[in-house]
């Protein structure tokens, strides 16, 4: 017996012409090549953007500036090895709790 796939369409909201849908975000018209759905397009850029964002800002290590002097950026790079070392630690004794705990 063949089995049909399913296709889901949907009705352009810009030439009204229904087009073969897989509800993915940058899916087009196969009539006039527009969006089918442009306010989820919308919606996964700002999801990207506001991941990558909440990505970049979780750990704050200082700041190394090349126009820093050597002694500047020799300290900051102590602090910054400080800073690895304290994150080091601490998960590591989250793991050790976690593995504890069962």
């Amino acid at each position: 017996m063949d089995e049909e796939k399913l296709v889901s369409t949907k009705k352009c909201p810009f030439c009204e012409q229904w087009s073969e849908w897989d509800m993915q975000p940058n899916d087009r018209c196969s009539h006039c090549g527009k969006l089918l759905d442009p306010q989820a397009s919308n919606r996964a850029r700002q999801e990207a953007a506001t991941a990558h964002k909440n990505a970049a800002s979780r750990i704050r290590l200082i700041q190394i500036h090349p126009d820093d002097s050597a002694i500047i950026r020799f300290l900051k790079w102590i602090v910054r090895g400080g800073q690895l070392l304290f994150i080091a630690l601490l998960s590591f004794f989250i793991w050790v709790a976690t593995i504890a705990a069962g």
